[in-house]
């Protein structure tokens, strides 16, 4: 964060001075938009360069007032730009990131819910917005289980599974595995609550 803002202030502080020294007049472009037909008079506007400065009553010059304001650009400024020469755009900074990119695919895993055949808690894979995969962690094991078990695993688990093609937790219950269905789809309910 810091050496970003530190190259942005750099950038900004060399541009800035890159502007003024390209963006000030030389010397001699100033010379050559004063008019050349015309004397320059030092005692400026609205004096005639014949007539003697009045004296003071000791003898000393005073200052003379001159009628009107003087029109001259202020030093150092030209009011016209000199032939031949072009202005160009200072490049701007690149933009900086300050927050590391994030992934986009991330695992979010659902509670786990007892039933009387045993535990059960689902993982799910979501990219962007969109489920991509369901994995049962944990599922009802030993004798009959293991059966029916495998049965809702092959139904909602994979990319391919129901979980990934409903984009849902609303998934038909298995048959003969009511229970461990249920649990299921309650582990999944909750891990999409905290995935959106």
């Amino acid at each position: 964060m810091r050496r970003a803002l530190l190259a942005i202030t750099g950038l900004a502080a060399s541009t800035t001075a890159l502007v003024v020294f390209k963006g000030s007049p030389a010397p001699t472009q100033v010379a050559q938009n004063l008019p050349t037909t015309q004397p320059v008079d030092p005692s400026g506007p609205g004096v005639d360069p014949g007539t003697p400065e009045p004296e003071a009553a000791d003898g000393s010059p005073t200052a003379s007032v001159s009628a009107k304001p003087s029109t001259s650009p202020k030093p150092g400024k030209s009011t016209a730009r000199p032939s031949g020469t072009r202005t160009t755009k200072a490049p701007s900074a690149p933009r900086t990131t300050t927050k590391a990119p994030q992934s986009t695919t991330r695992r979010v895993t659902g509670s786990g819910f007892e039933n009387e055949y045993g535990y059960v808690q689902v993982q799910i894979v979501v990219t962007g917005n969109k489920i991509v995969e369901a994995v049962a962690l944990s599922l009802p094991s030993g004798g009959e289980s293991d059966i029916h078990s495998g049965d809702v695993r092959n139904r909602y688990d994979g990319g391919g599974g129901e979980v990934v093609r409903k984009q849902n937790a609303n998934l038909d219950t298995v048959s003969g595995a009511t229970e461990t269905s249920n649990s299921y789809k309650q582990s999944l309910r909750s891990a999409i609550e905290q995935a959106f």
